[in-house]
């Protein structure tokens, strides 16, 4: 017979060394016959079964090697439709063969992947439900193109290599195969011999749904269905409409009594309504991506495309978005294309080459975090990037994204002394690569999904971040405002009495507030590592620390930029964050004097009044919207300035840092009216001093700032007022 296989080819099979194991498995028309040859360790008897009778049609001859079975039919018309009876020691079993199907990816996905411009290559790429020749089962494509033998591991096979080795496709560095009646919910990984011969474990880098860690294995899933976004969401993300930012961490907001988390359905009852009720339109979550380690925060991402299993499902998350969908609040992703972790069933050294990182150390290895960087030169690994920002979008229906340490992307000196870096290609420390990237992410998601948003987290002055990239810009919408943060964040913490030496730290932002799209960012970064909370930073006693905070917030919510406040800064927590408990909800017991109850109603009212005003929010990004009224009252540490909207209404916000109550304190106005108080930080329903404007204050006939008109106000202590203009 014709049949022959080297014993050599045999012997690799075997030993799980086989690179191309359909050149032996499977069916072979030969000059006999058609061959079936099969690979089955353990199993001791195998029939070829008619798939239609279910009449046997072959009992298939033992090799020398174990498991390699084989045999040949005979020549008919027909072609045939088989089946394998597999007898092992305690049962018998009829499979099918996975080796006697042909190519899975299409010529034009594999030319696409290639080249890096697939849109979707998690559509392809990963483990995805299929039915072929009337046969359900799973299709499993995994990119190691330096990989010398891949093979699909998991429950079904016992997790040995040998049984399912792959398909090299050339021509990509792709491997794949179909493996029959292989459903949803099964545990896998990819076993590769790497390019030097060692084995290795790694999960599924598109995988849509792993393991609850500490175990790392994949787990087969169907992708989440896509999300329409109604025009209602792309209007909560114009610049010219309100946008006040929840920052969230899923683990800590709120546990059960003992200390264990809430699930995402949970969330959902929990979460969903109290952000609605205190006026927030947006969530934005920190990272959800499946990571190992719990003290990243999920900022070391391994499963990329997989929500964390620590709060259930990819259903369950889905279902906490549309909850938030449904009542109105629009959500954003923190996303993480920085760096990832150096875990060994991840990213890291994939298939035994730095395939997904840059290979020396000097561009490819973050040394504050200890972990690695994309390759942003590489035409696939920018896909998987890409793909994945559509992903979260499309798929769960993310209404944007924020990206991560952007400033680490952009320089190749990034947190490196002289000598630790490599200069780009003209000899600068802009890393070129990682621009054009961010460009291709943002232009992707404009053209792909029109009103999301991306948010860039980027700590340094680089030029024209929310620009668009044909005017040479990144193309983000929005940048956080980390300046303006540091500013008044280190003025607030100040004693009052030396705030008049360092007047220009709450000014100082409006020289540059229309560079760039702000954020005005309160995050978690400011809430950690010895930084104290917010109200820690506030200085004096309990009531002048209460105060500050409340004055503070106000400030904010007023000042040009869309607000973001991380998770317990609304009721004020005391202590630093900690990711591994709950907020202090107790905190907010009639116990407590009422002094966090009394801010949480104070963000509460900012929330609602600031989305009631659309002077403050209108023209954020437009200089007509703003105007300084007082700037220069450093002596008594008063400001206050007129925000106003396209059709001249205004709303002047009158800020007095001092612990001084100030009467009959004269600010010039252009206008003469009635200006009603909107808002008042120092009312006892926030547990102020109660002293104000008695509801508002008539325009007087004085000149004053070199305007006709001018307001006799009095100022409480430590506090923020809003005026709004009538008639």
């Amino acid at each position: 017979m014709s049949t022959a296989i080297d014993e050599k080819v045999i012997q690799r099979l075997s030993l799980g060394k086989c690179a191309d194991p359909f050149s032996i498995l499977g069916p072979h028309a030969t000059e006999d016959g058609l061959t079936i040859s099969a690979f089955l360790p353990d199993a001791s008897r195998v029939t070829v079964l008619d798939k239609d009778s279910g009449a046997s049609l072959l009992t298939l001859t033992p090799g020398e090697h174990s498991g390699f079975f084989q045999g040949v039919l005979p020549h008919r018309n027909a072609p045939y439709r088989y089946q394998l009876a597999v007898e092992w020691d305690r049962y018998r079993q009829v499979i099918e063969d996975p080796y006697r199907f042909g190519l899975l990816l299409q010529e034009t996905d594999s030319w696409l992947l290639a080249e890096g411009t697939h849109l979707r290559p998690y559509e392809r790429l990963g483990a995805h439900p299929m039915r072929l020749d009337d046969i359900d089962g799973m299709a499993f494509t995994v990119w190691a193109p330096n990989a010398q033998r891949v093979s699909i591991v998991g429950d079904f096979n016992h997790w040995d290599g040998r049984r399912h080795p792959m398909r090299l496709r050339s021509e990509s560095g792709i491997w794949e195969l179909f493996l029959p009646h292989v459903g949803i919910g099964e545990l896998y990984k990819y076993e590769l011999v790497d390019a030097h011969g060692h084995r290795r474990l790694k999960a599924d880098p598109y995988a849509f749904d792993g393991d609850a860690r500490p175990e790392t294995a994949s787990r087969t899933a169907l992708p989440p269905h896509r999300s329409a976004m109604p025009q209602w969401r792309r209007d909560a993300n114009q610049f010219s409409s309100p946008m006040s930012i929840y920052e969230v961490h899923l683990g800590s907001w709120q546990r059960h009594d003992d200390g264990s988390w809430l699930s995402y359905r949970e969330l959902a009852e929990r979460l969903i309504p109290y952000v609605k009720s205190m006026g927030f339109t947006h969530i934005e979550l920190l990272p959800i991506h499946e990571h190992p380690f719990d003290g990243s925060w999920g900022y070391q991402p391994v499963g990329l495309y997989a929500p964390t299993r620590r709060f259930g499902s990819p259903e369950d998350f889905h279902f906490l978005i549309d909850c938030a969908h449904r009542e109105g609040i629009s959500v954003l992703l923190d996303w993480v294309p920085g760096h990832f972790p150096n875990d060994e069933h991840g990213l890291a050294r994939f298939d035994g080459t730095e395939l997904y990182e840059y290979a020396d150390p000097r561009e490819g290895l973050h040394q504050d975090w200890d972990t690695l960087i994309y390759n942003y030169d590489r035409h696939e690994v920018r896909n998987y990037l890409t793909g994945n920002a559509l992903y979260w979008l499309e798929r769960f229906g993310l209404d944007g994204l924020r990206v991560d340490a952007v400033a680490s992307m952009l320089y190749r000196d990034y947190s490196r002394a002289e000598g630790e870096w490599i200069p780009n290609r003209h000899g600068g420390r802009e890393n070129l690569e990682a621009i054009e990237f961010l460009r291709s992410v943002n232009r992707t998601v404009g053209a792909q999904r029109e009103g999301a948003v991306v948010i860039a987290e980027e700590s340094t002055d680089f030029p024209g971040v929310t620009l668009p990239p044909e005017s040479g810009g990144l193309g983000f919408h929005y940048k956080w405002n980390l300046g303006w943060m540091h500013d008044t964040l280190d003025y607030m913490s100040l004693d009052p009495i030396y705030r008049k030496h360092h007047h220009g730290l709450m000014t100082f932002g409006m020289l540059y507030a229309y560079s760039e799209n702000f954020v005005l960012p309160l995050s978690h970064d400011e809430v950690v590592h010895g930084k104290r909370s917010l109200l820690g930073r506030m200085p004096g006693d309990a009531w002048q620390q209460f105060a500050n905070l409340r004055a503070y917030y106000a400030f904010m919510w007023g000042y040009p930029g869309k607000k973001l406040l991380f998770m317990g800064g609304e009721f004020a927590q005391g202590r630093e964050w900690n990711h591994d408990a709950s907020l202090d909800w107790h905190l907010l017991d009639d116990v407590n004097d009422g002094w966090h109850s009394g801010v949480q109603n104070l963000v509460r009212d900012l929330n609602h009044v600031y989305r009631a005003l659309p002077p403050l929010y209108r023209l954020d990004y437009r200089p007509e919207g703003f105007e300084w009224y007082v700037v220069d009252d450093c002596e008594n540490s008063v400001f206050a300035f007129i925000r106003r909207d396209e059709e001249g209404n205004e709303v002047m916000v009158v800020s007095n840092f001092t612990p001084v109550l100030r009467q009959g304190y004269r600010i010039g106005v252009a206008q003469p009216g009635f200006w009603r108080e909107a808002l008042n930080t120092d009312s006892q329903l926030y547990r102020g001093s109660n002293a104000g404007n008695f509801g508002g204050v008539h325009s007087d006939e004085a000149p004053s700032h070199g305007r006709p008109y001018s307001l006799s106000l009095t100022l409480p202590p430590l506090s923020t007022l809003y005026f709004v203009r009538e008639g």
